[in-house]
């Protein structure tokens, strides 16, 4: 089975959507680490491993982090379905 060919403009507003989706990912993990990592394990550092109160507190962060990520994409993703639908109805 062929693929459908797509356009050179086309291709290109796929190349740079996965390229800006790439980027927010990094950022997200970026962001994520850098708050769970600030609000579990304490500056000064006694062991070279996580102790089991430094590995529950940074799942719970993490857990919490993605929970909260998706929920905003949720409503993100709604309010714009809603916009470009009050924007098909004022051009009607």
């Amino acid at each position: 089975m062929a693929l459908p060919q797509i356009s050179s403009a086309d291709q290109a507003k796929l190349q740079m959507m996965q390229e800006m989706e790439i980027e927010m990912m990094s950022d997200l993990y970026n962001r994520m680490t850098n708050a769970c990592h600030k609000k579990c394990i304490p500056p000064r550092y006694s062991e070279s491993e996580l102790g089991k109160g430094e590995m529950v507190c940074i799942d719970r962060c993490v857990a919490k982090y993605l929970d909260i990520h998706e929920k905003i994409g949720k409503k993100l993703t709604a309010m714009s379905m809603q916009d470009e639908e009050l924007m098909k109805k004022m051009s009607s």
